[in-house]
């Protein structure tokens, strides 16, 4: 299953693009990256058998394992793409969170664009060896 992670704005070099880029490049599943003009409008809607994903602040809390469990069940059914968007500042619209598979949220507090962005990769990473049952994710 193809993880497609795309954002609204360019990260550029700076350090959050160098923590992108090195989660990014340890997963062992396909990756892709698409980085948008920060123009506003509508975000990609259709996902060709795959899922749509919204990073939102009125998303689903869900720990790393119950994420990891997540993508695995989609990665089981077959889905061949997972697409995360994460928006321009003001977010996404009505209509945008109606249309996604998944609102999902990294808490109530709220996150730098490019922060987001590289702990998305982060948690893409890790869900990834939690299901390669790597030692990286430990529960305690």
């Amino acid at each position: 299953m193809l993880l497609h992670i795309v954002a609204r704005g360019r990260i550029a070099r700076s350090p959050e693009g160098e923590l992108v880029d090195r989660y990014m490049k340890r997963i062992a599943w396909p990756t892709r990256i698409t980085e948008l003009p920060d123009t506003g409008g509508r975000e990609p809607v259709a996902v060709a058998q795959g899922k749509r994903i919204l990073l939102d602040e009125k998303g689903e809390v869900m720990g790393s394992m119950a994420f990891a469990e997540r993508l695995g069940r989609w990665r089981d059914d077959g889905v061949r793409e997972a697409r995360f968007l994460l928006g321009a500042a003001d977010g996404f619209d009505e209509p945008a969170r109606a249309e996604a598979d998944l609102l999902l949220s990294f808490g109530r507090a709220t996150w730098p664009h490019l922060l987001a962005r590289a702990m998305l990769a982060e948690q893409l990473f890790r869900a990834t060896s939690i299901l390669a049952n790597h030692p990286y994710h430990r529960e305690g």
